[in-house]
């Protein structure tokens, strides 16, 4: 069990000293909040109003519930780097759920409601890190404005542990500073590879079929699954001393190419889709993490926009709609490193109707024990 304290106290205060509202007590009541399902600060005094109760016996509350002024105040001005280190101190502790080997996925989303057109403001446009196995987020950073996503993903990646890790991105982040961010922060990396970077994919469209260099390693899957049938065959190439050479790519030491046909009612497509690699790994594990890589989609960008309705959160100002995202995102890693049986959404739900399984999320246990009372007076003290 990891002290909640522990993993905000050391966020420093952006309101005024006389704050009448512990902070770490605004964060529990928020966190506590955002896993049942709260989408903004009205929701989150809602229902600590709601809840009081229950919060009484693990928090002081000197001053009762904070107001929703207290909630968006404070959202507004916590820095978010500050946040983001406090979040990443919750995953660290979640070390035995994540491999040292896992596959992370790169992507960029954007909070559609964020944009302010009064002021002229883009909306908000996050790349998150997700691990593909253990379905969690590792972090997230937000495109600073007049930057772009490739300068985020930098940022972010200097912030993550990605030794013995795979790092896996769309053709947007196939750059050479991404690689080498990668490579430096000790993982490999396994990036889509298309027109942004046109010498080099012709070069590689050129080598791949080259009799003279045959494959590595090939391997063929076959998928049927809602009266579609999708044949997807990869092949790795590790001879490429001469691209590593002519452009300069760092840590470049094998290409791949999937082509992927798709049967559904009885029309066939088929596309061809090149990576580049920094380890020459077999051609099954390449059809592994490639396919690995689009559970970002579907358990991340997904989940946030029917579970937690991310698309309509309509919060703008400062450092809010950054700070609101993580916050999601904290509740989402939180409810699925629960290991009771269901949904993120029907998890969601549970914590709201039951109490024990409200503290149990919060307090990331993964036993079929319950926390008493008594433990939650420590980990609010501590």
């Amino acid at each position: 069990m990891v002290c909640f304290a522990g993993c905000f106290g050391s966020i420093e205060d952006p309101r005024a000293d006389n704050a009448r509202h512990d902070l770490v007590e605004v964060m529990f009541i928020a966190v506590a909040a955002s896993v049942c399902g709260a989408g903004c600060c009205v929701d989150m005094a809602e229902f600590g109003l709601a809840k009081e109760p229950l919060f009484r016996q693990v928090l002081q509350l000197e001053h009762g519930v904070p107001s929703h002024d207290t909630f968006s105040r404070l959202l507004r001005l916590m820095d978010p780097t500050a946040f983001h280190i406090s979040f990443q101190r919750f995953m660290n502790s979640l070390a035995d759920v994540v491999a040292a080997d896992e596959v992370i996925a790169l992507d960029g989303n954007t909070a559609r409601r964020s944009f302010d057109c009064a002021a002229a403001q883009s909306p908000l446009h996050l790349v998150s890190a997700w691990t593909c196995e253990a379905r969690l987020v590792l972090g997230q950073r937000a495109v600073a404005a007049g930057g772009n996503e490739i300068d985020a993903a930098l940022e972010l990646l200097a912030m993550l542990d990605l030794k013995g890790r795979t790092v896996t991105a769309d053709a947007m982040h196939c750059q050479r500073r991404t690689a080498q961010a990668v490579l430096e922060g000790g993982g490999d990396y396994v990036l889509a590879l298309k027109a942004n970077q046109p010498a080099l994919l012709d070069d590689v469209r050129l080598l791949l079929p080259d009799p003279q260099a045959p494959p590595d390693s090939q391997a063929e899957t076959v998928d049927g699954d809602h009266g579609r049938i999708e044949t997807r065959r990869a092949a790795v190439l590790s001879d490429v001393s001469y691209l590593a050479r002519e452009h300069a790519f760092p840590g470049l030491a094998a290409i791949a190419k999937i082509e992927a046909t798709r049967e559904v009612g009885g029309r066939i497509a088929t596309a061809t889709r090149y990576f580049l690699l920094s380890q020459p790994i077999s051609a099954k594990r390449l059809l592994h993490v490639v396919r690995a890589h689009w559970g970002i989609e579907n358990s991340l960008h997904w989940v946030l926009d029917v579970v937690f309705d991310e698309d309509q959160a309509r919060n703008r100002c400062d450092h809010g709609p950054e700070n609101l995202s993580l916050l999601r995102r904290f509740a989402l890693n939180l409810l699925r490193a629960n290991q009771a049986k269901g949904s993120v959404s029907l998890k969601s739900k549970r914590a709201g109707w039951r109490d024990d399984f409200l503290l149990a999320a919060l307090a990331q246990l993964r036993q079929p024990c319950q926390p008493s009372v008594d433990d939650w007076l420590l980990i609010a003290c501590a």
